[in-house]
């Protein structure tokens, strides 16, 4: 693609791609939920208000941020989700996940302002292909066994337990806990080698959907927007669900927003859901770490760093083939901003989207204006999505 500069503002195409983007990211939402271990409805609950803060704060006009598949694996590692839920419940990993959100929030934007952005920019472009190729394995190893068993997740760990992998699971999770990598591999190793656990109807379907969004889009009309394979998929996956009795795992209700809930700005109501800040104050957060504010504050500016590698390739790439300069310091404070309010709304961490970013580009994004009518969008329909 020739580098021509920023893209002219036109708030119509705006709309128009906040709009395409609000109904292609919802599968994404969803699944992203799931990967950092709490209810699928929270991704969409939760995923308006940050993308609105990014949207004032970055100044990229393409990219997207939100929870990521990147985010949502470290955050449940970190926090050592799985435990943390069986013994709390989810309520309490919510406000757990929410207070580490303000600390990594907090982290990037001192970051940011003490130059780390400059810094960053230096890490070998090996290095940076490395990250994504670990990440990559991870998302598998999170998504397969939602797509192949009928219940997910639990199912295979059950499995596996009573494998010929369970003495080494067990050996992992007692002599090197933090190693979640490890075990997450070889439950991903068991589920390819044992065709015969997977689900009758969920793998076929999974199977199925994933080859549709890869390559649907071949298919399809070429007046049709980006991303209409995902909503063609999707559509036809939840008929089938509600039709067909599917015995697999779904989304769930979605509970009804309290009608008090909310903020006003004078005549305006938006209905968004906010957690208590004493909550958040007395989630055990420095527990999970340890006891030591040290080993959080270390965590936590990790996390910052990481995620921000994710912004830095794809405002990188937006430079090289479309010429849209940008600044580090300024996209780093702006994760900092984004997930702050992330934190404040019940969701993990956030951080810049490669795949949502690009689709933004490719629906005819002009500004930033466009993310912000996608989080709109995500806020005010929330009401009606029960």
């Amino acid at each position: 693609m020739a580098t021509t500069g920023p893209p002219k503002f036109n708030p119509v195409r705006d709309i128009i791609a906040g709009t395409i983007m609000a109904a292609t990211s919802v599968p994404q939402l969803v699944a992203y939920a799931q990967g950092v271990g709490y209810a699928s409805w929270r991704g969409l609950a939760t995923a308006g208000p940050p993308l609105f803060a990014w949207g004032l704060a970055t100044g990229s006009p393409y990219m997207s941020c939100g929870v990521t598949s990147i985010t949502a694996l470290m955050a449940k590692a970190d926090l050592d989700g799985e435990s943390y839920v069986a013994e709390h419940g989810e309520e309490a990993y919510v406000n757990l996940v929410a207070a580490y959100s303000l600390w990594v929030g907090a982290c990037s934007a001192i970051l940011g302002l003490v130059g780390f952005g400059k810094l960053a920019g230096m890490v070998p472009t090996n290095v940076r292909k490395g990250f994504k190729w670990g990440c990559s394995i991870g998302v598998v190893a999170s998504a397969l066994p939602n797509g192949l068993f009928t219940k997910g997740s639990g199912e295979l760990k059950a499995k596996v337990a009573e494998s010929v992998f369970a003495g080494f699971v067990t050996f992992m999770k007692t002599n090197a806990p933090a190693a979640t990598g490890a075990i997450s591999v070889t439950n991903l190793f068991y589920a390819i080698t044992h065709p015969g656990d997977w689900g009758m109807i969920a793998a076929p379907l999974f199977v199925v959907c994933t080859a549709f969004v890869m390559k649907g889009s071949k298919y399809l009309p070429k007046s049709f927007p980006p991303g209409t394979e995902v909503i063609i998929a999707t559509a036809l996956a939840t008929i089938m669900s509600m039709k067909f009795d599917y015995p697999g795992n779904v989304v769930g209700e979605i509970p009804q927003l309290d009608p008090d809930a909310g903020l006003n700005l004078g005549p305006i109501k938006i209905p968004i859901s906010l957690l208590n800040p004493k909550d958040l104050m007395e989630a055990p957060l420095v527990e999970r770490f340890g006891g030591s504010y040290v080993t959080l504050i270390i965590s936590a500016s990790l996390f910052a760093a990481v995620n921000f590698l994710s912004i830095m390739g794809i405002a990188s790439g937006f430079e090289a083939e479309n010429g849209v300069k940008w600044s580090a310091p300024r996209e780093l404070i702006s994760q900092g901003v984004a997930c702050i309010t992330a934190g404040f709304c019940g969701s993990a961490p956030v951080s810049g989207s490669m795949s949502r970013s690009l689709v933004s580009r490719m629906a005819g994004t002009t500004s930033q204006m466009s993310c912000m009518v996608t989080a709109l969008i995500w806020i005010y329909m929330m009401p009606y999505m029960s």
